[in-house]
């Protein structure tokens, strides 16, 4: 799947980063001496697997028994097709067997597989902490930013006139997507990190109630979540394209750290840095969501890990049991939503407290005159233009 290539790129870079164990997929496999079990795996094998190190399992997957050599059905074994037990139940564990389903589904016919532990290990190991920390730091930076900086004022004041700057339909945009995000944070937050953090608080029967609710309001308010992205990106698209007077702005660090005013249209560089960012990691949190929603049904990485592979060189797997896929699907989807969420707090920070009059842009859609001028003068220009020419904004 194309779309996903972005996300794919992303996500094995952060897997390298909070799973040392995962990186290290490419050394050679552990070599182990079995002369003492005459071939067979012995107890060094068994420790390795279990400090998830990379073994030689070929004496155990390519040992699956020949049934050519099935005797007589009248003879031992004969019904086995010349297999044994062991061969057979290997057969299983390297998914070799292809068995008779009733039950036709992606997942049905694979009988063992062995990646939930890593995947756990993943999601309550480096994925919470991580996170959690990410979102903790960014709080703190905000805090320390608003104690050295001060809020962004007016620079004379309010002046006693106001110029539209959101529509009601623009507004209503904004917020359909801001409050879904929010109740999809909130609610995931506590899907992910109630059962360490909650539980010894509330105990298990009553996180039980508040997990089940969780869940069910994640995943009916995602659809307003899409729906809101589609229709914020094609109202927003055509003021949010890069320009050279983005670079101006960026330079002068948009005037946040110092009392600059640097020009800027409708959009300003950082706030189209937003709408990328929410753009693309909120089209990639979706598509990891539709993911989970219908289990087995969007396989997305055994093809773009396939395409890494080819493009970088690396060796992520490229053979996945549909179990795999929703555990890496699941991997991601946090990643993402951790990754929005920290974004997302500067931005309420800057649109809220951190600077006088933001809000009334979504507010009530009205701004200060003086205050649009300041930050926006090249859109102000253009909007007293049009008004000059009769013309409508």
């Amino acid at each position: 799947m194309n779309s996903t290539w972005f996300s794919a790129v992303v996500f094995a870079l952060a897997t390298l980063i909070v799973s040392p164990a995962w990186a290290d997929d490419s050394a050679s496999p552990l070599a182990v001496d079995r002369s003492s079990t005459g071939g067979a795996q012995n107890l060094e094998d068994i420790l390795a697997r279990q400090a998830q190190l990379k073994v030689d399992e070929s004496f155990r997957s390519e040992n699956l028994g020949d049934p050519s050599n099935a005797a007589a059905a009248t003879e031992h074994l004969g019904t086995n097709g010349g297999r044994s037990d062991a061969d057979i139940y290997r057969s299983i564990r390297y998914n070799e067997i292809n068995p008779t389903l009733q039950v036709r589904n992606p997942a049905g016919g694979v009988l063992i597989q062995d990646g939930g532990m890593p995947w756990y290990k993943l999601r309550e190991g480096p994925v919470m902490t991580y996170g959690g920390g990410a979102l903790l730091a960014m709080f703190g930076l905000l805090v320390i930013f608003y104690f050295v900086r001060g809020r962004i004022m007016i620079d004379g004041g309010p002046s006693d006139k106001t110029i539209e700057r959101f529509k009601s339909f623009e507004r209503f945009g904004h917020w359909l997507l801001a409050g879904s995000f929010i109740a999809l944070g909130i609610t995931g937050l506590l899907t992910l990190m109630g059962r360490t953090l909650l539980i010894p608080v509330m105990g298990s029967d009553a996180f039980a109630i508040l997990a089940a609710g969780s869940k069910w309001i994640h995943n009916n308010i995602s659809w307003a979540f899409m729906l809101a992205l589609l229709f914020t990106f094609v109202l927003w698209i055509g003021h949010n394209i890069p320009n050279k007077l983005d670079w101006q702005w960026i330079k002068a660090g948009g005037g946040i750290f110092t009392k600059s005013h640097p020009s800027a249209k409708k959009f300003n560089a950082g706030q189209k840095i937003i709408f990328w960012g929410v753009m693309i990691l909120g089209f990639s949190v979706s598509l990891s969501g539709l993911s989970l929603l219908f289990p087995f049904e969007i396989l997305m990485f055994a093809d773009t890990f396939t395409a890494i592979n080819n493009m970088l060189g690396t060796d992520f797997p490229t053979v996945l049991a549909p179990h795999e896929e929703m555990q890496y699907a699941n991997l991601w989807h946090s990643i993402v939503a951790f990754a929005m969420m920290v974004m997302i707090m500067a931005h309420i920070y800057i649109g809220s407290v951190g600077m006088e009059g933001a809000y009334d842009a979504m507010g009530n859609g009205q701004v200060d005159l003086e205050w649009a001028r300041q930050h926006h003068d090249l859109w102000v220009a253009e909007v007293e233009a049009k008004q000059n020419n009769g013309g409508q904004q």
